[in-house]
């Protein structure tokens, strides 16, 4: 299962390096990433194959994780690149009351969506 884990860090040189080489040492592998700074803080969302293991890593280093969610990994779209398909999704999505917390880009052309309800975020868009 596909899990995203938002990590909070200080917005200050380093933060995201603490990240990757917490994973890393712990050999685990990022999937997807999706960074932002928010004032004195950042948070980083990171989609990995084993949420526990990452979780761990991510703690024993000293990170804090925010939030654990099972994540919407799918094959970006094929019509991505004709205008209005975000907008077209996210109004489906939003229509069916679900609310989407991050979305993001992952590996291997993937689309990656945390939402408070996956299964009518997912039949909302025909999936």
């Amino acid at each position: 299962m596909a899990t995203d884990l938002a990590v909070s860090v200080a917005d200050q040189p380093g933060g995201l390096a603490d990240v990757g080489e917490a994973l890393g040492n712990a050999g685990i592998n990022i999937e997807g990433l999706c960074g932002v700074g928010l004032g004195d803080r950042g948070v980083i969302h990171v989609l990995v194959e084993d949420g526990a293991a990452a979780r761990a890593a991510l703690e024993g280093a000293g990170l804090n994780v925010e939030s654990e969610a099972e994540a919407i990994v799918s094959a970006i779209p094929g019509d991505v690149r004709t205008p209005g398909t975000l907008g077209r999704m996210a109004r489906a999505v939003a229509e069916a009351g679900v609310n989407m917390r991050a979305v993001y880009l992952a590996t291997d052309n993937r689309a990656v969506a945390v939402t408070d309800d996956n299964a009518k975020a997912l039949a909302a868009l025909g999936m």
